[in-house]
């Protein structure tokens, strides 16, 4: 376990300089570039709320924060709105450690640092990079696999950047169309791009890939725009023309009880639909392309946080 600890640490440190060059960088171009404020511009803001499920309410008790082993954030300053969302890779259960434990971590971290002096509204792989060094860094250490979806509303620029590792994800509705959405990382079918720290002698065979992996957009939003940024409980089970449906009713909504009342419908629409074995869900048609015979939903936590923009 020493040996572990010292490895960790070791990575983490390195890790942790790169993104600090990377910080560095980023600041200093953003300062050098950036244009005076215009303090009678309309500033953007998020609407949001948050609905879920854990797949065993049995096991799970609720916990702030926690769906099961999908954990999520959401955090607001002067200069931006930032929402995050981590699902923990269930197969380490199987090993006696609690998938949740890990994601919970990395989402609990990325809140904390949004409060920092060093925080960059445009970095939010910088969340997930420091985010993952305190992990590797910790005395006791945190062990298990997760996938990370974070977003950032600029609200000086107006401008959302992301950063999505795996198979959560995002998607952004305007007029009634999908304007921007994230690709899902996959190493193959079933198997996303994770973050992972594995117990000892489990390195060799346990993927892990790099904050710097992640898949990184930034584009400007309006007013009224729906943002969605859910787990794969959503997405492998809720066909996007259905999703599309959901959110084109909540376009230009800033009232948080009708937005709560859309994510408890989606949320609820992608759990009922998990545990059907007859519904030929996303998953089932992505395992029929990948040559697996399948059909019905995949039972698995659900995490649903939506927003809309408010100038």
């Amino acid at each position: 376990m020493h040996s572990l600890n010292w490895t960790s640490r070791l990575i983490s440190r390195a890790l942790r300089s790169s993104f600090s060059t990377l910080l560095d960088s980023a600041t200093g171009a953003t300062t050098k570039g950036a244009a005076k404020p215009n303090s009678n511009r309309s500033r953007p803001r998020f609407v949001s709320v948050v609905c879920g499920f854990a797949k065993d309410n049995l096991r799970h008790k609720y916990k702030p924060g926690k769906y099961g082993e999908d954990s999520w954030f959401k955090a607001s300053t002067e200069q931006a709105d930032v929402m995050g969302v981590a699902d923990g890779v269930g197969g380490w259960r199987s090993y006696g450690i609690d998938p949740g434990e890990f994601s919970s971590f990395l989402m609990r971290t990325c809140e904390r640092l949004v409060r920092c002096t060093h925080f960059n509204p445009q970095r939010p792989v910088n969340l997930l990079a420091y985010s993952y060094c305190e992990l590797m860094e910790q005395k006791k250490p945190i062990l298990g696999s997760s996938t990370a979806c974070v977003l950032i509303l600029n609200r000086e620029t107006s401008t959302v950047h992301t950063a999505n590792i795996g198979d959560s994800g995002f998607m952004v509705v305007r007029a009634g169309e999908i304007v921007h959405k994230s690709e899902e990382q996959q190493h193959y079918f079933n198997t996303p791009f994770q973050l992972s720290l594995p117990p000892p002698g489990h390195g060799p065979n346990v993927l892990s890939d790099s904050p710097e992996s992640a898949d990184t957009m930034n584009f400007p939003v309006k007013e009224g725009d729906v943002i969605l940024i859910a787990t794969d409980g959503v997405f492998d089970n809720v066909p996007e023309d259905l999703m599309l449906q959901v959110l084109r009713d909540v376009e230009g909504e800033r009232d948080p009880v009708k937005l709560q009342m859309t994510a408890n419908t989606l949320a609820l629409m992608a759990r009922t639909l998990s545990l059907n074995s007859e519904f030929l869900s996303p998953f089932a048609i992505s395992a029929r392309r990948n040559n697996i015979q399948a059909r019905g939903g995949k039972p698995d936590d659900i995490t649903v946080v939506l927003a809309t923009v408010a100038m």
